[in-house]
């Protein structure tokens, strides 16, 4: 038995293994991920889809917004960000898909504004019609619901709800939705930037009409707040934001991913995107990294979404395991979900809640002990990225 279950550790690898043979569980992902970065989280969290053993990413939606491609960003409420241009996050999806050998399908959806919470976006042009296109296709295609991780705003989902509600109703297992603002009472905090943008929370801000058509679209929905009251960088009960305080695992990963994250967080020019992911293990062989901390909001939603469980041993480590894995003197770290109803849904983007008993429609973020959950997080996130092999 013992050497059955070296062989499935083997063949499975630590991230995806588990006693017992399972199905990969259909994931399709819409993410803000840019190159020259925006959010460099953005171009990390992506290495999952492709390296969790027990993940099918059946597609990539990259949700763009125009105003953040030009050299200085002018959306409406958002901070003009000088740092640009920046592109949609096509070749850090090419990467990966010749790191893996892979062929995963993406597109581009559309970049500008939802003009109500009604709009189709059918005056967009073709080439941002091909995300929702790829989002639908997948969707019909699948024979059993799916889970879709989304990143930024939530533009793509809500324009294909309003085409074909009904399809988006059928073949859409939950919503793993990273946006939002946990402020009871809408209490107003320390962070004056937060404070004045619509929903308190970028990722709200980027598309409100968009956000708030999901809030009341009746699918289901799992929410993990980027911000509370305080804003988006400070850890809060319902706020799925940590920060990794030590980035030196990068030099334990697969050098093809070093290669490619090295990419990523020096914004490479480099014409030959692909062949450089086999130019060496550039942390391994002494490049400090370009971060000495790193701030995350991606974690738990992919934890969440692929059935992940931190547990602390009678020893006091923290693992990373599924549920059949836990043993009886495990201790489970909360970083879950927990059912609850939307009590009012205003028209900036901002929302109330409350915990409710039983299932619901709707699920919200819950840790209870924020210090504890950052320090499981620190232990066993830097673990997976190491376990990762093409």
């Amino acid at each position: 038995m013992k050497q059955i279950a070296i062989g499935l550790m083997l063949l499975f690898g630590f991230q995806g293994m588990s006693f017992g043979f399972q199905a990969r569980k259909p994931i399709l992902v819409i993410t803000d991920c840019y190159h020259p970065y925006q959010d460099p989280g953005d171009n990390l969290d992506l290495i999952q889809g492709f390296a969790l053993r027990d993940v099918e990413l059946l597609g990539i939606v990259l949700d763009i917004t125009d105003a953040f491609r030009k050299d200085t960003a002018d959306h409406p409420t958002l901070w003009k960000d000088p740092r640009g241009p920046r592109e949609a996050g096509i070749i850090p999806v090419l990467q990966l898909n010749y790191i893996f050998n892979r062929n995963v399908p993406f597109a581009v959806g559309p970049m500008t504004l939802m003009k109500t919470e009604m709009d189709e976006m059918r005056d967009s042009p073709g080439f941002e019609q091909e995300g929702i296109k790829l989002l639908l296709d997948v969707l019909r295609k699948s024979p059993e619901p799916i889970e879709v991780l989304s990143f930024g705003s939530a533009r793509a989902l809500a324009v294909a709800f309003n085409r074909e509600p009904e399809l988006l109703k059928k073949k859409i297992k939950r919503i793993h939705l990273s946006a939002g603002t946990a402020s009871k009472n809408y209490a107003l905090g320390k962070d004056e930037g937060a404070n004045m943008i619509p929903g308190g929370e970028w990722n709200v801000a980027l598309d409100v009409y968009a956000f708030t058509r999901i809030l009341k679209s009746g699918l289901p929905l799992a929410l993990y707040p980027c911000a509370g009251k305080d804003g988006g960088f400070v850890k809060d009960i319902n706020t799925s934001y940590y920060t990794l305080y030590d980035m030196s695992f990068l030099s334990s990963m697969h050098p093809k991913l070093q290669c490619y994250l090295d990419y990523a967080f020096d914004k490479t020019l480099r014409y030959d995107f692909l062949r450089s992911m086999d130019a060496g293990a550039p942390y391994t062989a002494g490049k400090k990294p370009q971060f000495d901390t790193f701030h995350v909001w991606e974690s738990a939603i992919w934890l969440n979404a692929t059935d992940r469980i931190i547990a602390k041993s009678e020893d006091g480590k923290y693992r990373l395991v599924k549920k059949e894995q836990l043993e009886d003197t495990d201790r489970v770290i909360e970083n879950g979900l927990r059912p609850c109803r939307l009590t009012e849904i205003r028209d900036d983007g901002r929302f109330q809640f409350e915990y409710t008993a039983g299932d619901s429609p709707i699920y919200i973020y819950h840790r209870s002990d924020t210090e504890e959950n950052e320090k499981a997080l620190n232990a066993v996130i830097p673990k997976l990225f190491e376990s990762f092999e093409p």
